[in-house]
């Protein structure tokens, strides 16, 4: 047996040697192959970008007003056959320029399968007739930090919502990476709250979706206008409740609730439906190209908290961690190189301050305040001590598991009242990932650091918990409406 392995074994190291010399991984990548071209759309490049710049140009025929000074943050586009919804789609040229967005997530529904959850791929790239787009590695944060989100190589293999519309979003936007997402049925509150998690100024959210399906002409033309106008108006509520309407239903309504808490507006860029292509008028299926504009980024706010610099986070990382090593007198290195840098201006302001310790992913200490009352540089090391060895949560911090723990440094802004007429609006005003809330109800209360919203992206959970914390039952939010204050962050991770 020992002489008959030996050869593979010998084999293996050549072609691992071979592979470490030529630079190229061992392990090849992951692609999604299309399975659709050559059916839904041509297969071949040239043909491809032909009827792509055909539709484009046709589509510039009837190209509507855009909001001034405002940038786009959402579309909803179809994806049934080019002959049939490729024009439709081609608005899509009228919004999109190339380089506008670097990440996009492309949310579709399960046409195929069948399953409770989003299916997020593990694969590395998706290809096309036009070329491979990788996947962004927030896809691999998200099905690593919830459970909305899993594979299923099933779904890769056959669903066509996605695929259909990637040619268009290559041709437009040229380099970019993506969120694939095949959305089942589910609570739509949590998948919103698990999306905006991984949203920034550099993000377009498309929701891939036809509209109604084999009405006769008249009828899908009467119920598809009625669709677009409850997108139009943003009405949630009637939209969930028609039946019928259209496949992508979850991925709109996602887009339509973001919409409502940021205040997009909707704009309706092309209808039309199989009637009006490739088919015959007896049964047809609709579509619609909707672009979502919202305000433009406001980069020099205070609000966007850009006022320390990395390197300057992770020197208060730094001191947090000294300051520990020396609580349990451990020898510390470099501490008055640290003590001279420390002395900047920008860590004598007084700001509001929590130091938060992780091992192994698991909370093992916060403490922190609310108030500027001292510098950052005494609250961090004030903060740091209390973290580790007075949080009455924990057991004291021991020198043992001193390698194994995860430092994150948060600076506050001062807390602003947040006026609310119920819990519905309350809801409706969270920001998620941008708010920390502070939940004050008589003597009792409570706060969450916006990186809460990692573990709690449902606004509904997130103020249960934050009810639970302060000793208030958990619908307290809802029922005795207390009060509520708001303030955003600067944290900074250990690297």
């Amino acid at each position: 047996m020992k002489h008959a392995t030996t050869p593979l074994i010998t084999l293996f190291l050549i072609s691992l040697m071979t592979s470490l010399l030529s630079n190229k991984p061992v392990w090849a990548e992951t692609i999604r192959e299309p399975a659709y071209a050559g059916s839904f759309y041509p297969a071949e490049p040239d043909e491809l970008i032909h009827i792509i710049e055909s539709l484009t140009q046709k589509a510039k025929q009837s190209a509507v007003k855009i909001p001034a000074a405002k940038t786009l943050k959402a579309l909803i586009v179809p994806h049934a056959g080019y002959i049939y919804s490729g024009l439709t789609a081609a608005h899509a040229g009228h919004v999109l320029t190339e380089g506008q967005f670097l990440k996009v997530i492309l949310m579709g529904p399960d046409h195929r399968v069948g399953f409770s959850h989003i299916a997020l791929s593990s694969a590395d790239a998706f290809k096309t007739p036009l070329g491979s787009i990788r996947i962004h590695g927030d896809a691999k944060k998200l099905r690593k930090n919830s459970n909305l989100f899993k594979s299923v190589p099933l779904s890769d293999r056959h669903e066509h919502s996605l695929e259909v519309v990637l040619p268009f979003l290559q041709y437009y936007l040229k380099d970019f990476k993506f969120i694939p997402m095949v959305m089942g049925p589910g609570d739509i509150d949590q998948y919103t709250g698990a999306i905006e998690s991984v949203v920034d100024d550099q993000t377009l959210l498309v929701a891939s979706s036809d509209l109604s399906h084999y009405l006769p002409y008249p009828e899908a033309v009467t119920t598809d206008k009625d669709t677009i106008d409850m997108i139009i108006r943003l009405d949630t509520t009637a939209f969930a409740n028609k039946h019928h309407c259209a496949c992508g239903k979850i991925p709109i309504l996602i887009l339509m609730k973001m919409a409502r808490k940021h205040g997009w507006q909707p704009i309706l860029i092309h209808y039309s439906n199989s009637g009006d292509t490739a088919g015959t008028r007896d049964k047809v299926v609709g579509y619609a190209a909707i672009a979502f504009y919202g305000d433009r980024p406001m980069k020099n706010k205070r609000d966007s908290n850009q006022h320390f610099s990395k390197e300057q986070g992770q020197l208060l990382v730094k001191l947090a961690r000294q300051t520990i090593y020396k609580e349990l007198g451990q020898d510390v290195q470099g501490s008055e190189s640290l003590e001279t840098a420390l002395r900047s201006k920008e860590f004598q302001e007084r700001r509001a301050t929590f130091v938060t310790l992780n091992k192994s992913g698991q909370l093992r200490g916060c403490i922190g305040s609310l108030l500027g009352r001292e510098p950052i540089v005494e609250g961090v090391r004030h903060n740091a001590i209390n973290a580790a060895f007075h949080d009455p949560r924990f057991r004291p911090l021991s020198e043992e598991e001193l390698d194994q723990i995860e430092i994150e440094i948060s600076i506050l802004s001062d807390p602003k009242p947040l006026e609310y007429h119920d819990g519905d609006d309350l809801i409706a005003k969270l920001r998620v990932n941008v708010d920390g809330v502070i939940l004050r109800k008589g003597s009792a209360s409570a706060t969450f650091l916006p990186q809460v919203w990692k573990q709690l992206p449902n606004p509904k959970d997130f103020l249960s918990h934050l009810c639970r914390k302060a000793g208030l039952h958990a619908d307290a939010w809802q029922k005795t409406r207390p009060e509520i204050l708001t303030y955003q962050v600067e944290y900074f991770e250990e690297e």
